[in-house]
C-alpha cells in the first residue's frame, strides 16, 4: 500500500494551494512516543523548543508559558505534562531522513514529477510535534512548503488565504533567526478560516507562508511537517531576512518584487553572508552566539527558562 495517496485534483493546486492527503505512517514505529523521546535526548539544544499547550490563537510571545522539564521528559509524559514540544531538523537522523526522503519521493511521483527535484523539492527538512490534550499552536506562518502529516489524535488546523495582506502584512513577514513565530491575531480573522480536521491517517498540503493556527482534540496529539523550499522559497526567504535586519537598523525596505534590481543585490549580500558563516553554524554553540550577537538575547527564546537565553 502506497504511503500517501492525493485525491484526483491534488496536482491542479500543487503548490499554490492547500488540499488534503492520506497517508500510512500512522503507527510508524519512528513515530511512537518512545521512538520520538529518545530522539529529543539527543538532538541538539537549538532543535527542540516546547511550552506550555494552553495557549491562545492571538497568545503574545512573552506570555508564552514556560516549561522546565527534561524534553524526553515531556515526550513521554504527554498526557500529563499540558505541554506543546516540536523537534527541529529531525532529518539530521539517518533514520529520519530515510523517512522523510522516501515519503517526498512517492509524493512527487503522485504529482506527476520523476523525483522531488523534478517538483521543485529543495532543502527538505522534518519537524515533529508532540502536544498535550487540548493545545493550541497560536497564528503563524511557515517559510516551507510542507506536507503535514497526522499521526496520532486529532488535530485542526484553521488556515487562512496568504494573499489577503489584511491579515499578515509584508513587514509582518520579514523574519531572522530567533523572531518568535507568533502574529497578530484578531477574532475576526476566523470568519476567513478554513478548518481542516485531521485524524490519524490524514494530512494537508500547506503552501509557502499561509497563515495558521492548529488545535488539538481531547488526546495528545503527533504530527510530522515535511517540508522543502522551491527556489522561489529559498530567494523570497533572502529578501525577508535582509528586509527584517534592514529594518531593526532603522532602514525600513520595500516589498520584494517591487525593485527587482534591488531584490538581486540582497540576495546576493544575503548568499555571500550565509556562505561566509556556514561553518560556524554547524556548532550548536556557535549558532545560539551568533543569534545572540546579531540579534539580541531574545533570539534565543526557545530555549529552556533554565538555560541562558
Amino acid at each position: 500500500m502506497p504511503a500517501v495517496s492525493l485525491a484526483a485534483k491534488s496536482p491542479e493546486l500543487f503548490p499554490l494551494e492547500p488540499f488534503p492527503i492520506q497517508h500510512q505512517l500512522a503507527g510508524h514505529p519512528l513515530m511512537t512516543l518512545e521512538a520520538l523521546a529518545a530522539l529529543a535526548a539527543k538532538l541538539p539544544g537549538d532543535r527542540v523548543e516546547f511550552n506550555g499547550g494552553k495557549l491562545k490563537p492571538d497568545q503574545r510571545p512573552e506570555n508564552v508559558p514556560t516549561l522546565n522539564s527534561p524534553p524526553a521528559d515531556i515526550v513521554r509524559q504527554i498526557e500529563t505534562s499540558d505541554a506543546w514540544l516540536v523537534l527541529k531538523n529531525v532529518e539530521a537522523a539517518p533514520e529520519y531522513r530515510s523517512l522523510v526522503e522516501s515519503f517526498l519521493d512517492e509524493t512527487a511521483r503522485s504529482l506527476g514529477y520523476r523525483s522531488p527535484a523534478m517538483a521543485g523539492m529543495k532543502d527538505f527538512q522534518g519537524f515533529i510535534f508532540v502536544a498535550s490534550a487540548n493545545a493550541v499552536t497560536p497564528f503563524h506562518v511557515d517559510y516551507e512548503e510542507n506536507f503535514f502529516v497526522h499521526i496520532a489524535g486529532d488535530k485542526f488546523m484553521h488556515v487562512f488565504d496568504n494573499r489577503d495582506r489584511s491579515l499578515v502584512p509584508e513587514t509582518e513577514l520579514e523574519v531572522y533567526p530567533g523572531k518568535h513565530r507568533n502574529l497578530p491575531y484578531r477574532e475576526d480573522f476566523e470568519n476567513r478560516a478554513t478548518v481542516f480536521t485531521m485524524q490519524p491517517g490524514d494530512g494537508l498540503f500547506l503552501p509557502y507562508t499561509w497563515p495558521h493556527w492548529v488545535r488539538t482534540g481531547d488526546s495528545p496529539a503527533i504530527s510530522i511537517a515535511i517540508t522543502w523550499k522551491s527556489r522561489q522559497d529559498i530567494r523570497q526567504n533572502g529578501l525577508y531576512f535582509v528586509n527584517a535586519v534592514m529594518r531593526k537598523l532603522g532602514l525600513p525596505q520595500p516589498e520584494p518584487g517591487q525593485y527587482r534590481w534591488y531584490d538581486s543585490v540582497k540576495i546576493a549580500a544575503f548568499s555571500t553572508a550565509r556562505m561566509a558563516t556556514a561553518p560556524f553554524r554547524r556548532s550548536e554553540i556557535m549558532r545560539r552566539n551568533l543569534r545572540r550577537l546579531l540579534f539580541g538575547r531574545k533570539a534565543n527564546y526557545y530555549y529552556r527558562k533554565t538555560s541562558e537565553s
